[in-house]
């Protein structure tokens, strides 16, 4: 029934932000005082105490932002840790994965080691890194590393893996070089597989910056909330994960956007069906 109705993009995103309202509409309705009867709290503010209250939240937000504005220095700092961190995971990524697929008898080689590696749990390595590199942006960056290293690594790897043996034959037929074949066949098969990587890159790069703020730092939105943890104020902390979210839901759009300007060549689901 729902599978055959299609919406218009305009009316589609009407559509989510009602949704999103209807969310905060029922959010507090349920933590504001005298509104619903308390059917789970001894009182009714202890839901808000540990929910928070939205209009309180949405009111810091706005304080960070336009009254304040103490928040953009923080934002910053977040951003140079995940931009640094995407940009650098993603280049070792996609070399490491050429070179590996390229190379049989290194993967062969490596294989044990790299699965170890990824089997690690990377979170823990965060008080290493601060004990190697310091309380400063440089300890993030490697955390944020470690996490968008291998999603990168084992999708490129995967995509050159596959490569059309045909296709590979008649390049070979009319003379093309490795160089040539890296260029015209592996890294166009390898695209499509670095893209769908990179959405996952981007929010990891993301989560690697705000825990590493977390667990030990003096600036950043994740030391923003760590700051309000610590005086029990669920408001701010709130509102942090609110800026989060909306933080992290930019950087997917802009990488989205730089996917479908570089992936123009590629047809949509709608005109693969048509033809």
């Amino acid at each position: 029934m729902w599978s055959h109705i299609k919406l218009s993009h305009r009316t589609l995103r009407v559509w989510q932000a009602a949704l999103l309202l209807i969310v905060f509409a029922l959010w507090h309705a349920l933590t504001a005082p005298g509104l619903i009867p308390p059917f789970l709290f001894d009182n009714d503010r202890q839901a808000a105490f540990f929910f928070g209250e939205p209009l309180k939240i949405l009111g810091r937000v706005w304080s960070w932002f336009f009254v304040s504005a103490d928040i953009y220095g923080h934002l910053w700092i977040t951003l140079l840790e995940t931009v640094l961190a995407f940009g650098i995971g993603t280049v070792a990524g996609l070399g490491m994965g050429l070179w590996l697929a390229l190379s049989p008898l290194a993967a062969a080689l490596l294989d044990p080691y790299i699965k170890a590696l990824n089997s690690m749990p990377r979170v823990i390595l965060a008080p290493i890194f601060a004990v190697w590199f310091g309380l400063g942006v440089a300890s993030k960056v490697a955390l944020g590393v470690t996490l968008t290293f291998f999603i990168v690594f084992f999708n490129v790897y995967q995509g050159v893996k596959e490569v059309s043996p045909v296709v590979l034959a008649n390049a070979r037929m009319l003379g093309a070089s490795q160089r040539q074949l890296l260029r015209h066949v592996y890294l166009p098969s390898a695209t499509s597989w670095v893209f769908s990587s990179l959405h996952s890159a981007v929010g990891l790069a993301f989560v690697g910056a705000v825990v590493g703020e977390y667990l030990g730092s003096s600036s950043g939105v994740g030391y923003l909330i760590l700051q309000a943890e610590g005086s029990f104020d669920i408001n701010t902390v709130m509102a942090g994960i609110l800026v989060l979210t909306g933080f992290a839901l930019l950087l997917d759009a802009i990488v989205g956007q730089v996917e479908r300007r570089l992936m123009t060549w590629q047809p949509k689901a709608g005109e693969t069906e048509k033809l």
